[in-house]
């Protein structure tokens, strides 16, 4: 089953965008107000762009709220802070303020003075645009009257919209007949994002019926977890074990979500990894970052659910705000179904933050 690919002139904009950054050029971004900021990524770019930025006017290192409050800084600004760029500084040295992997190496920064005043809504937009791109979420910036020749541009707003509008532009794409172990009757339905990002799946065992509230699991993709079988969480056995319940509860869904790292990527997640060595919890460590403790979206996973026909589940979760994001989005979860497995010594702390700080029913 094929179905025509929905295009969004937005999303596409926006993924070229995220590629620029990636790639350690600059994009300017310009706001509903006019203004336009050059901004470049701090894990991307080099002495050479930073040079090139300070000759267009005062250089700004623009951090999120969360990694400014593990650096002590006061927040003044809402979603983002802003601090002056000293002349002398170098891209090494503002990676290390960006990056806590590299606090032990680097202890002593600071203190920092963050700007007071009204910050262009383009900066949000380009630390948001960071975590599109799987990047260290901030960028250095500064404020410009035009474009400059051959720099891309982008408008703040399209970047700001770009959840509701990936989620409308979600296509499925490819269904098929795969038979598993232990569920023998099963389909792969594919969907596609409109900026050509990574596809997310749905497991369909047997054959649900719309009419009445199918057995549902949300999983987020998990690398290490799901293919390495890491013991640092209980990923693989949370994916393996809703496919054994489900194909033994006659049958359901689960929705493969592309959304590593609780929403921040595979790079970051190892990162996360590093700090969680050096004592920090899992959501502690994705703050430290510069992310939420969670970036996930689920609509995704509501658009998928409707565009197989299904508006009423039986969600197989241990965390209520998937309840809360899917019945947001439209969808009726007419129960919970617990889902948990034992600790070991390797996730034992892992699991016990998600249920004291994230609220985890385990």
């Amino acid at each position: 089953m094929t179905a025509a690919f929905t295009t969004s002139r937005s999303v596409s904009a926006v993924a070229r965008a995220a590629g620029v950054l990636r790639a350690g050029a600059a994009l300017a971004i310009r706001d509903a107000n006019g203004a336009i900021v050059l901004v470049q990524a701090v894990e991307t770019a080099d002495d050479a762009g930073l040079a090139s930025l300070r000759n267009a006017g005062a250089v700004r290192l623009v951090l999120t709220h969360e990694r400014a409050a593990t650096l002590k800084i006061r927040l003044y600004t809402p979603d983002v802070v802003a601090l002056p760029v000293a002349a002398d500084a170098r891209m090494d040295w503002l990676r290390t303020i960006a990056d806590p992997t590299a606090d032990l190496a680097a202890p002593l920064k600071g203190p920092f003075q963050a700007e007071r005043v009204a910050l262009p809504q383009g900066l949000a937009s380009a630390v948001k645009l960071t975590k599109l791109a799987g990047l260290l979420p901030a960028v250095v910036a500064v404020a410009v009257e035009n474009a400059p020749p051959g720099v891309m541009a982008i408008a703040a707003d399209d970047i700001t919209g770009y959840d509701d509008e990936i989620v409308r532009t979600l296509t499925l794409v490819a269904r098929t007949r795969v038979p598993l172990d232990g569920a023998e009757k099963t389909e792969i339905a594919a969907f596609r994002p409109a900026d050509g990002g990574p596809e997310h799946y749905a497991i369909i065992i047997g054959a649900p019926s719309a009419d009445s509230a199918v057995l549902t699991r949300l999983h987020s993709e998990c690398f290490t977890g799901d293919l390495l079988a890491s013991l640092k969480c209980d990923c693989g056995e949370q994916l393996r074990g809703a496919i054994k319940l489900i194909a033994n509860s006659g049958g359901g869904i689960l929705l493969y979500l592309a959304q590593e790292g609780r929403g921040i990527g595979l790079i970051n997640k190892l990162r996360a990894y590093r700090l969680q060595d050096q004592g920090f919890d899992t959501m502690d460590a994705n703050e430290r970052l510069g992310f939420a403790a969670d970036e996930r979206r689920f609509g995704i996973a509501a658009r998928m659910l409707t565009l197989l026909g299904y508006s009423k589940i039986r969600l197989l979760t241990n965390n209520p705000f998937k309840v809360e994001a899917l019945t947001a989005s439209g969808i009726t979860v007419a129960e919970r179904v617990p889902h948990a497995f034992a600790s070991n010594r390797h996730n034992h702390a892992y699991l016990a933050t998600k249920a004291e700080k994230g609220g985890h029913l385990l």
